[in-house]
């Protein structure tokens, strides 16, 4: 399927496109946050499904049944457009994006900014809940896009794989205690997801021409392959998506720093 919209999306061009049946709106926010006030047509996913949940590595991707019946319950078909907005940064959707490409459903866009820069865009919520129609959603799961434990190991003595760490500089650093064990993965680079939004224009995107000089300064380049994470991979989903825009060879750990820092096993830098 042709996308039938651009991998980000504005929000004066989103309320153009919400008329059409092909396109499904996904707010990945808290039931609360969701009941509140959500965008027109939007189905909930919280932030939950998209994770196993299981310690000390929450983040890892669920399970194919669970991918299934999450699916399916939103109505996801071959012929449908996701867009995808939370409301906090971008992580969470840009987590839901990765999802997708995972099980091979390739047509999404981004909401720029997402439910920050719709409010602030001067454009309304309803509490009114869309009732969809469920599919039947038969994930093919994709590892190309997942790196496991073993293969960042093996990446810290290969030079043509970059680690983007996509915590903060405390946490990259070890100041900041998240696991038994902190610091960074030997030879990992350390970009801030939060660096990836500008603050002042309603958590967008920074202009992609920036970020690609930023990322490349640091060794984030398109002649090699790139491996982000975080603590869980919820804030390298927005890493992982602008790497996608930029044409970078990235996958994602989904352990992520749950996993390293608890393992007995694995080397640690500070």
């Amino acid at each position: 399927m042709t996308n039938l919209l651009p991998p980000v999306i504005e929000p004066e061009e989103l309320l153009a496109a919400l008329a059409s049946e092909k396109i499904l709106i996904i707010a990945v926010v808290s039931e609360k946050v969701f009941l509140e006030g959500h965008l027109q047509g939007s189905i909930l996913i919280k932030p939950s499904e998209l994770v196993s949940g299981t310690k000390p590595a929450i983040g890892k991707l669920p399970s194919k049944e669970h991918l299934d019946a999450l699916f399916s319950r939103i109505g996801l078909g071959t012929e449908k457009h996701i867009v995808a907005y939370d409301d906090e940064g971008s992580g969470w959707a840009g987590r839901l994006l990765w999802t997708l490409d995972v099980v091979g459903h390739k047509s999404y866009s981004l909401l720029n900014g997402g439910q920050i820069s719709w409010n602030r865009s001067g454009f309304t919520l309803t509490t009114e809940i869309t009732e969809n129609v469920p599919s039947n959603f038969d994930a093919i799961i994709d590892r190309s896009y997942i790196a496991d434990m073993e293969e960042v190991l093996a990446s810290i003595e290969d030079d043509g794989i970059i680690v983007w760490d996509a915590r903060a500089k405390e946490e990259y650093e070890g100041s900041k205690i998240t696991a038994g064990k902190n610091g960074h993965i030997p030879g990992a680079v350390n970009f801030d997801w939060i660096d990836l939004m500008d603050r002042g224009n309603n958590l967008r995107l920074r202009p992609i021409e920036l970020l690609k000089e930023e990322l490349e300064e640091l060794g984030i380049t398109s002649n090699k392959k790139i491996i982000t994470h975080c603590q869980t991979h919820h804030r390298s989903g927005l890493a992982y998506f602008v790497g996608k825009l930029l044409g970078l060879n990235i996958k994602a750990y989904d352990g992520s720093w749950s996993e390293w820092g608890n393992h007995p096993d694995t080397p640690v830098e500070q």
